[in-house]
């Protein structure tokens, strides 16, 4: 599909259905590495979940780890997932009112100890490093489709 280290300008890339939402989630994981943030943007219902779940799920089969059943955080607003090299750390900031709330949910221990899945990542934008990757996922002409944006600059 694309590769993330060589990312040097924005990309579009059109999602017919969910399973294309999966599979870039997929591509993405496999390029995972300690201190890469994938920051998610767009409405609700964009598939911002769709597209965390899928990247922890192929992360795991990657590192024969098993997942199982991968929830929101939008309550907890983190998610820890142990695998053998370092930790991913899913966030969810729908909830926060402040960006510096965000500091609460041990952000900035997640930072510097393993890779940062975060949903609704424009709710603390300057709270996040430079080298963030941005991933704006908007509706698509059907119900299933999605595009995705992809810069590693806002």
């Amino acid at each position: 599909m694309f590769q993330l280290r060589s990312l040097a300008e924005a990309r579009k890339i059109e999602l017919p259905n969910q399973l294309a939402t999966e599979a870039l989630a997929e591509n993405v994981a496999a390029e995972l590495r300690r201190g890469d943030v994938i920051a998610l943007t767009g409405d609700l219902g964009a598939g911002k979940s769709v597209f965390a779940r899928a990247l922890i799920k192929a992360r795991g089969l990657g590192m024969g780890v098993e997942i199982g059943m991968v929830p929101s955080p939008t309550f907890t607003i983190v998610q820890q997932y142990e695998f053998p090299d370092f930790p991913v750390y899913h966030f969810d900031f729908y909830r926060i009112s402040q960006p510096d709330e965000a500091w609460e949910t041990g952000l900035e221990e997640a930072l510097t100890e393993g890779a940062l899945l975060i949903e609704w990542a424009d709710l603390i934008e300057e709270l996040l490093p430079s080298s963030a990757i941005w991933i704006h996922l908007e509706f698509g002409i059907d119900e299933a489709a999605r595009i995705a944006h992809i810069s590693a600059l806002r």
